[in-house]
């Protein structure tokens, strides 16, 4: 295993070709790590006791052809930034697991990596090898320049053999010579540091493992539903369904049109109810949570942007467009290296970084958090009329769980149940009709080695998409891929191993609060019923109707 040396990852990762012109970089030798890298299991049974389990397995699908997908670009690296540790070892003996890895999860390009660091590694020992002779020699010449007696008396024979040709030269001779390997020992350094910089790279583009529950293709793999469907033989059914679009218009509770004014299309006002709505699912999200043991957490929307590259967040799609609203930097700050910005996609990156660099107690562990904060999403060419609206935003508000556990699949699964279970209790308590997935490899992304999705029913979605299914919620396992590049660290044993992260969103508030619009439409008075877990916060009432228009 190799220790990342703190100046291989100082520039963005961009290809192969570019890489090899990388300039000379500071020495860096293997070196071993206390934690192996995680093997990953089945789950246990199922417990009784949970709402929900995602232990409950079936066949996995079929696989589908691959795609391409963007590699993980590394921003450049500060002297701040945490110091990423990856299991390269593990990589090598296992290349060919990597890469099928890659190809299930439609890395094409990154398939080919791990043989790559492969080759890589074995020219790196090769240069190594010969700069240990080369050492040698030097080491020889110096004691000869110092004392020609001193290697007389050698035991080796090859030894005694060069001690006599060096004896042989002059002093200007034998410092001309010094001066040659000196050199030749440089250009080696220079050629293992453009390998090691090149290993490094290529190893922090592989996504993480991916769990043996997940499907590999693109078909997901429903595990339950939530509520029975409101509308299950549609042919039959005489009911009005709107959209929130039309909803929001027609009860003034929402304003597309005044936030392409002042921001652009993809942004939103909230008015009147829908504001209180807002606050409310807020509050009872974190009610749950923290009921549930879950301590609150207020973060940061802005982060560096190493921290998002660490929790695995690609900062360009498939069509080279930016999905991360980066922060602009002065020319002088970027001058002086100083790290630049980003605008959080989720509470899941400034919650991981919250213990960037910093060593856990390991029997504090899980240390659980959720957090309410604003989520910023470019969302770069995801426009169309299934997106429109509430569901797919530029901004919104989400309230997210984030935990660290040991670093074993038992701890982890077990809190990854607790979090489906809380994200099955709140959606079913608010009265929608929902499906619990096992996502497929096709769907996962760089950091998750096994991921859930809870996904809504949508009515004015039903024509357009899917059946009218709408994502809500996720939870994943991101096993140690995130704790490595962050530096988060737990002692165990007189050594120091990675705690496992999971995430989860625990509610993200406009697909929800659209969600509530549609299926609490009631055509006759045009009103939208409330959820009776929101009423508290809604001044009591049970139904938003019509409203005199200001």
């Amino acid at each position: 295993m190799i220790m990342m040396n703190p100046r291989s990852v100082a520039r963005p990762f961009t290809c192969l070709q570019c890489l090899s012109l990388v300039r000379k970089r500071a020495p860096l030798a293997p070196r071993s790590i206390a934690s192996p890298s995680p093997s990953l299991r089945l789950p246990k049974s199922v417990r009784a006791a949970s709402y929900h389990s995602t232990r409950t397995l079936q066949q996995s699908s079929t696989t589908s052809p691959e795609q391409h997908q963007p590699l993980l670009v590394t921003p450049p690296r500060t002297t701040t930034a945490p110091r990423p540790t990856i299991d390269i070892k593990h990589i090598r003996n296992n290349a060919e697991l990597y890469a099928q890895n890659c190809r299930d999860r439609n890395y094409p390009a990154a398939a080919a990596y791990p043989a790559r660091i492969v080759e890589l590694f074995a020219k790196w020992h090769d240069k190594q090898r010969e700069a240990r002779g080369l050492r040698r020699r030097a080491n020889m010449l110096r004691r000869h320049i110092t004392d020609p007696e001193a290697t007389r008396d050698d035991a080796d024979a090859d030894t005694n053999e060069e001690a006599a040709r060096l004896r042989s030269l002059s002093r200007e001779q034998l410092l001309e010579e010094a001066r040659e390997v000196k050199a030749k020992l440089s250009v080696i350094q220079e050629v293992e540091d453009q390998l090691t910089t090149e290993i490094d790279a290529l190893a922090l583009a592989l996504p993480n493992l991916t769990h043996e529950a997940a499907p590999r293709g693109e078909e997901p793999r429903v595990l339950s539903y939530i509520n029975d469907h409101p509308e299950p033989e549609p042919a039959l059914s005489d009911r009005v369904w709107r959209s929130h679009v039309h909803i929001g218009s027609e009860l003034g509770l929402l304003d597309f049109a005044g936030a392409a004014k002042a921001t652009g299309w993809g942004w939103y006002y909230l008015l009147d109810e829908a504001a209180q709505l807002e606050q409310a699912l807020v509050s009872y999200a974190l009610k749950t949570a923290t009921l549930a043991g879950w301590r609150q957490v207020s973060p940061p929307s802005m982060v560096y942007s190493h921290i998002t590259a660490a929790c695995g967040f690609q900062p360009r799609d498939a069509n080279g467009e930016t999905q991360i609203y980066h922060v602009a930097q002065s020319d002088e700050d970027a001058a002086r290296g100083k790290p630049s910005r980003c605008l959080a996609g989720t509470a899941e990156i400034p919650l991981a970084g919250m213990k960037a660099d910093t060593i856990l107690d390991e029997g504090s562990l899980p240390l659980k958090r959720v957090a309410v904060s604003r989520c910023y999403r470019a969302e770069a060419g995801s426009r169309g009329l299934e997106t429109k609206g509430l569901y797919r935003v530029h901004e919104f508000t989400k309230v997210e769980m984030f935990a660290w556990t040991a670093p074993n699949a038992e701890a982890a699964e077990d809190l990854f149940d607790e979090m489906v279970d809380l994200q099955t209790e709140m959606l079913g308590s608010l009265g929608l009709h929902c499906r619990v997935l096992e996502m497929p490899t096709a769907d996962l992304g760089a950091s998750s080695s096994r991921k859930c999705d809870i996904e809504a029913y949508f009515p004015s979605r039903r024509e357009l998409r899917n059946e009218g299914w709408g994502e809500v919620t996720s939870a994943s396992i991101c096993t140690d891929y995130q704790t490595r590049r962050l530096a988060t660290r737990i002692p165990v044993a007189g050594k120091q191993v990675f705690p496992w992260t999971i995430n989860g969103t625990a509610l993200a508030v406009p697909r929800v609060l659209a969600a509530i619009l549609e299926n609490g439409w009631d055509e006759d008075d045009m009103s939208v019923k409330i959820p009776e877990v929101l009423r508290p916060w809604m001044d009591g009432r049970d139904k938003i109707g019509p409203k005199r228009r200001v």
